[in-house]
């Protein structure tokens, strides 16, 4: 994951005003990727891997409606697997991945997704950010998925200065109030996909600008500067 300058952390009544702010704005904010049940979504995340949301549902749409169930995905096989998402990068590798997890919930799990991390990192193809995601969205769990985005706002902002995802993680998961950690994560990487972006954060338009420690501010554009004076 690339460096990330970090920003001094914020004190609590920061951290307060800022999620009290997004849930003002997207009071239960969802994830983009498309999935029908907790099998899909698992399979999402996981093709999901240094992809675009839109790339991976757009491989996906005619891939669920085959395989919805890890039966299904394992009557399919690999060489069926792939022919979906071929333009998914790294999908061979990819689709071993979601054969072969598919096999293990079907041995270990009775053909349901698991509900720990432990059991879900188990899974081929599965690590910790793919885990949090699942118990995130489909079991509601507190837990903050650290992809790219979400590196680079806990740091810039100073909501989660750290090194590694990990630290990141772990920071926010002590900062944010418990009261906003469900929808935290969609939250933060939201923020990053959208507004914090990584060459030119829109400062400009940003909601939570007032508490965020990153400087120099990125200032309106100059072509929409003048189209609002005139």
């Amino acid at each position: 994951m690339a460096a990330v300058k970090k920003a001094r952390p914020l004190p609590p009544e920061d951290v307060e005003s800022i999620f009290a702010t997004f849930a003002r704005i997207d009071p239960e904010p969802r994830g983009e990727l498309e999935y029908v049940n907790a099998f899909t979504l698992l399979v999402a995340v996981v093709l999901s891997a240094q992809a675009t949301d839109a790339g991976v549902n757009k491989a996906t749409r005619k891939l669920f409606q085959l395989a919805p169930t890890p039966a299904a995905m394992v009557a399919l096989g690999q060489d069926g697997i792939e022919a979906h998402i071929r333009t998914i990068g790294l999908y061979r590798n990819k689709a071993k991945n979601v054969f072969l997890l598919s096999q293990k919930l079907i041995a270990e799990h009775g053909g349901e997704v698991p509900d720990t991390r432990e059991a879900l990192e188990a899974l081929p193809g599965v690590g910790r950010k793919t885990a949090n995601v699942v118990l995130n969205i489909h079991f509601k769990q507190p837990t903050i998925a650290v992809d790219t985005h979400l590196f680079r706002v806990g740091n810039r902002t100073g909501l989660a200065p750290g090194k590694t995802p990990l630290a990141v993680e772990q920071a926010l998961l002590k900062t944010v109030p418990e009261k906003y950690l469900l929808h935290a994560h969609h939250w933060l990487i939201l923020h990053g996909r959208y507004v914090c972006k990584a060459r030119k954060p829109e400062c400009w338009r940003c909601a939570i600008a007032q508490w965020c420690r990153y400087e120099p501010k990125t200032p309106l554009p100059d072509v929409q500067a003048k189209a609002i004076v005139r």
